[in-house]
């Protein structure tokens, strides 16, 4: 996948997402499977909402964190890319 920073990303509604400490839980209602996510992914999932683009999420993300922005993206192609393929997260259509 061709991370576009425009792309905008939620949570799949079978998704639940919680901040534990610096770190995160994702249940996925329908299996009862759990992941859990580092701080730089909780600081991700945390602010991905369905209304901020990719670009703005990982502008915040950097500002908490000491990482790259090009870095940020490079790791965040590959969470994206594995969080879809799981079904936990959604992009969303620009056009929608």
């Amino acid at each position: 996948m061709a991370l576009d920073p425009n792309m905008t990303f939620k949570l799949a509604d079978k998704a639940t997402f919680r901040s534990v400490g610096d770190s995160g839980v994702i249940l996925m209602i329908d299996s009862g499977q759990i992941y859990s996510c580092n701080s730089t992914a909780e600081a991700f999932l945390r602010m991905t909402d369905g209304n901020k683009s990719l670009g703005e999420t990982a502008d915040a993300v950097c500002e908490e964190f000491e990482v790259s922005r090009e870095q940020l993206l490079s790791d965040l192609e590959e969470l994206l890319t594995y969080l879809q393929s799981e079904g936990v997260i959604d992009s969303i259509n620009a056009d929608t």
